[in-house]
């Protein structure tokens, strides 16, 4: 079972906004409103160092997203969160329907398709409006899975594998 504590990545800070200390936030998911209702996020530098920050101001903005933390007010002082990944901890995202998975619990996951043969790994996940595709590398290949119902046979995170059942001709792309 995941500690509740666990950290889930939700974005990464890409920019500053304004001179106030703003950032702007690339969402992963393209849905941030648990960042929205979130007191405190945890940002993860690129070397792994973690700091936790009093979320004081949140606004989506054109399909990015704006936030503002209170330790920082001025834009001089946020130029070393450039690059950070914001994150949550698991107990400030929202429940998850039983066949709803959070991206950092799929990546990295083993994809299977339902005769038994290995496709590859979860690399990446990428939203097209309709549906998530997943991106998956094998041996030399890159599939794009389309996750739907259709498609998705059986997710285990536990096990560490994903089993699909590829329509006629997704392999072959």
């Amino acid at each position: 079972m995941h500690n509740s504590e666990e950290l889930i990545p939700v974005g990464k800070i890409i920019a500053p906004h304004g001179i106030k200390g703003q950032m702007k936030l690339h969402s992963y998911s393209g849905n941030a409103d648990s960042l929205g209702a979130a007191r405190s996020v945890t940002l993860k530098s690129p070397n792994g160092t973690l700091r936790e920050f009093t979320l004081n101001s949140f606004k989506a903005n054109s399909g990015k997203f704006i936030i503002g933390l209170r330790e920082f007010d001025d834009i001089n002082l946020i130029q070393e969160l450039l690059g950070n990944e914001v994150c949550l901890r698991r107990d400030q995202l929202p429940g998850l329907e039983d066949d709803e998975y959070y991206w950092s619990d799929l990546i990295g996951l083993q994809v299977f398709s339902d005769d038994g043969s290995l496709l590859g790994t979860l690399a990446d996940i990428f939203e097209t409006g309709s549906s998530d595709i997943y991106v998956v590398r094998g041996e030399g290949r890159e599939y794009l899975i389309p996750a739907i119902a259709d498609v998705i046979k059986s997710v285990d995170p536990a096990g560490g594998k994903i089993v699909i059942t590829p329509l006629d001709g997704l392999l072959d792309l």
